[in-house]
C-alpha cells in the first residue's frame, strides 16, 4: 500500500479527532477538526450505526495514521510484538513510539512526523554521533538524538532544505518544553540534543488510543 499523500486534516475529521498530524496548525484555530468536527464526504454526518468491527477498524486506522506508517509495515509491527512477552498491545505501541521519526517529533526537532521523516532522510538528524537516515530506526535507553551540523559542501538545495527545517526551531522547542516532554525523554534545547532515559512504559506513551482493539482486530 502506497503512502497516503492527500491532506492530512482530512484523516483527522476521519476519526473525528485531532491527530496531530500539521505541527503548530493542529493547537490553533485554523484546525479542521475544531471547524468541522463530523467525517468528510457527503454522508460524513449521517453516519449513526457502527458495529464492533467497524470500532477496532477505526481503532487500527487511527493509530496507523497517528504514526505514519504503512498497512504491510504497520502488520509487521504486531506480528513483532505478538511474539514479545508480555501484553502483545503495550509491547506494539512501544515499537511505534521508539521510531525513530517519532522521537524527533516528539523531542520537537520536527514540526510533525512527517517533517521528521523528511528531516531523518535529508540525513540531518545523528545518533550517538552517527548520521541515521532511517526513519524506522528503533532508538534504545541511553541513545543521544541530535540535530546535525549543516555540511558546509553541501549542495545549495541540501542548505536550503536545511534552513528550512531549522527554522523557527527554536520557538518550536520552547512549545514542547511547555506542553511536556514525555518523561521518558530528555531535551537539551541550547545543544539542540535529546536522550532517551528508558524504553517507555503504557502510562508514558501520549498516544491516545485503545491498543486492545486494535490487538482483537489481528486476531479474528
Amino acid at each position: 500500500m502506497a503512502r497516503y499523500t492527500g491532506p492530512v486534516c482530512r484523516l483527522c475529521r476521519r476519526e473525528t479527532e485531532k491527530l496531530f498530524l500539521k505541527g503548530d496548525r493542529c493547537f490553533s484555530t485554523k484546525c479542521a477538526v475544531e471547524r468541522r468536527n463530523y467525517p468528510p464526504g457527503q454522508h460524513g454526518q449521517g453516519r449513526k450505526k457502527v458495529s464492533q468491527y467497524a470500532i477496532q477498524l477505526r481503532q487500527k486506522q487511527k493509530l496507523r495514521r497517528i504514526y505514519g506508517v504503512s498497512e504491510k509495515q504497520f502488520h509487521r509491527y504486531f506480528e513483532k510484538a505478538a511474539h514479545i512477552k508480555g501484553a502483545t498491545g503495550e509491547a506494539f505501541l512501544k515499537l511505534l513510539e521508539r521510531r525513530l521519526d517519532n522521537v524527533v517529533h516528539r523531542l520537537g526537532f520536527g514540526a510533525s512526523r512527517a517533517q521528521a521523516r523528511q528531516m531523518i532522510c535529508h540525513g540531518h538528524i545523528n545518533v550517538n554521533g552517527r548520521k541515521v537516515d532511517i526513519p524506522s530506526f528503533l532508538v534504545k535507553a541511553n541513545d543521544l538524538i541530535s540535530l546535525k551540523e549543516k555540511n558546509k559542501e553541501s549542495s545549495d538545495k541540501n542548505a536550503a532544505a536545511y534552513k528550512n527545517f531549522v527554522g523557527g526551531l527554536g520557538a518550536r522547542l520552547e512549545q514542547v518544553m511547555s506542553r511536556g516532554l514525555p518523561a521518558w525523554l530528555e531535551l537539551d534545547a541550547a545543544a539542540r540534543q535529546g536522550k532517551v532515559l528508558h524504553i517507555p512504559g503504557r502510562e508514558e506513551i501520549p498516544t491516545q488510543v485503545n491498543e486492545q482493539l486494535v490487538v482483537e482486530f489481528y486476531s479474528r
